[in-house]
């Protein structure tokens, strides 16, 4: 189910396996996501957005996206 990670292991800035943001590829080419679910916390979305009753919105550091966004196949 899971291709690979996109952060690069000798980049991480967390000191343990676990409370450590991820991007994962997946091998059908999706993407999931590790971060602190703060779904119940979130103030109101912007127009067009919304979250259904089996998705969550998860925090993921700025970091971590920035440093995924090169990683991630057909970005630009």
């Amino acid at each position: 189910m899971y291709l690979r990670s996109l952060i690069d292991p000798s980049a991480r800035s967390c000191t343990a396996a676990l409370n450590c943001p991820d991007v994962l590829e997946l091998q059908d080419g999706d993407f999931a996501v590790i971060g602190a679910d703060m779904t119940t916390t979130a103030a109101q979305l912007p127009v067009g957005s919304g979250c259904g009753p089996e998705e969550r919105i998860v925090r993921v550091p700025r970091s971590v996206m920035l440093q995924v966004r090169a990683r991630i196949p057909g970005a630009a």
